[in-house]
């Protein structure tokens, strides 16, 4: 009863919740039913890549759970927007009318079909965009790094923390700024180390990132990459490790120390039902940690005794809404004040942020 109780408040809320983006009035694309609804998937990795695809996937089942077909193009490239094209044109050929796309790099691909097939209702993930047709979605998951950089604070023995890192792009840069925060708020001399590998799926690489930062002393890896190579280096060196997107405690299991994880369940489900109640809005997501979309995954018994304690309090004042790391004074990496005392940054500010705070390690 409580769990569904929990599902219900959670899809309240997200109903409710709306930032970034300019809304648009909701695409006229006529009455569709359970019956008559098919939604496709087009993702940059593997459905089971132990990450951030999976994480989409768990999504896609649930929105299957609901008695509604779905399809699935996997493994598109995010550089290639012409690929991203004919995976959904291939999608729209097997008669699907709702169409999401998980990475950054589909946007132009995904606009574009937008425009050309103006009755098929789209999503893109990671992006602040709309049109009638198309909405954006993403969440808060700088608050669940915030938690993670607690965890990392607290189990790091020399105060040297590595952090694998995709793209120097504001998406990377508030989730390195919020977990060094996090981590300085309970170690203040601790600093996190990036490595950035320019890819988002790619084990070899992501694995060579955190064997880098490991050989120069890192004794935790953090990443914000789409598998778990850089917990299967962290284990394979002797040291701990947080991971990203779905919980990944067998991937590495004596390093795993927990993760920053998305429920896209909880969006997909609600937003599909939108479209079926027909009160679905082409407008930006940006959802926080209290609609359910990003959470902390459970501590395990590799944590440090103390972490449960450290984390509890804080994360229970982000569900409520009455903490946000981005609060000032915030310094960036040479020590100057960017964000005056007791100032809330803005969403916008946040959302496109491109400098890193103090205590990052970086070229």
């Amino acid at each position: 009863m409580k769990k569904t109780i929990a599902i219900v408040m959670a899809l309240a809320v997200l109903a409710c919740v709306f930032a970034g983006g300019k809304k648009e009035a909701a695409a006229d694309n006529g009455k569709l039913t359970k019956e008559t609804m098919k939604v496709g998937f087009v993702y940059i990795g593997v459905k089971n890549d132990g990450g951030y695809s999976e994480a989409h996937e768990r999504g896609r089942q649930a929105v299957e759970a609901m008695g509604i077909k779905t399809a699935v193009v996997e493994s598109i490239s995010d550089q290639d927007t012409a690929a991203c094209e004919k995976a959904i044109h291939d999608l729209i050929d097997q008669g699907c009318n709702v169409i999401y796309t998980n990475s950054y790099g589909f946007l132009e691909a995904t606009m574009n079909m937008a425009k050309e097939f103006p009755k098929v209702y789209f999503g893109h993930c990671s992006s602040d965009a709309s049109y009638t047709n198309l909405c954006s979605y993403f969440g808060k998951m700088y608050q669940a790094r915030y938690l993670a950089g607690i965890v990392a604070g607290k189990n790091t023995k020399n105060g040297k923390i590595g952090y694998v890192a995709a793209f120097a792009i504001p998406e990377c840069i508030r989730m390195i700024n919020a977990f060094t925060l996090g981590v300085q708020s309970v170690n203040p001399d601790a600093t996190v180390e990036v490595v950035w590998t320019n890819t988002w799926y790619d084990p070899a690489i992501e694995k060579q990132g955190a064997l880098e930062l490991l050989n120069r002393g890192c004794d935790v890896i953090e990443q914000h990459q789409d598998t778990t190579a850089p917990q299967v280096a962290a284990q394979e060196k002797g040291a701990l490790c947080l991971g990203y997107n779905v919980p990944t405690p067998n991937a590495a299991p004596k390093a795993y120390l927990t993760a920053p994880i998305f429920d896209w369940p909880v969006f997909y489900t609600s937003n599909v039902q939108a479209i079926l109640d027909g009160t679905w809005e082409g407008k930006a997501y940006w959802l926080p940690m209290s609609t359910g979309i990003v959470k902390l995954d459970e501590l395990t018994a590799n944590c440090a005794p103390g972490t449960a304690e450290a984390v509890a309090p804080v994360q229970a004042k982000m569900m409520a809404g009455e903490f946000d790391p981005f609060v000032g004074p915030l310094y960036d990496q040479n020590g100057k004040e960017v964000v005056a005392a007791g100032v809330q940054m803005s969403d916008s500010e946040i959302w496109n942020m491109t400098w890193l705070v103090k205590g990052v390690i970086t070229k």
